[in-house]
């Protein structure tokens, strides 16, 4: 999922996604210790989502807005 995608989400929608993520990122660890992961790029790859899921939710707790470039808030 995309950061559009998740940005897009609404704040219960997101907490829905970060708590699948993490159950997945526990599957994978319990997979990768019974040697039954073949993918191991997996593991990286839902802990950035998790990274971007809660960037994205602290953003909307503290209302922080990015600016562009070249102007003041």
């Amino acid at each position: 999922m995309k950061t559009k995608e998740i940005r897009a989400l609404s704040a219960a929608d997101l907490l829905k996604q970060l708590e699948e993520a993490h159950q997945e990122l526990l599957d994978l660890r319990f997979r990768l210790e019974t040697r039954q992961l073949v993918n191991h790029r997996e593991i990286p790859r839902v802990k950035k989502k998790i990274a971007r899921l809660n960037t994205i939710i602290k953003e909307r707790e503290s209302e922080i807005r990015q600016v562009p470039s070249g102007k003041k808030a």
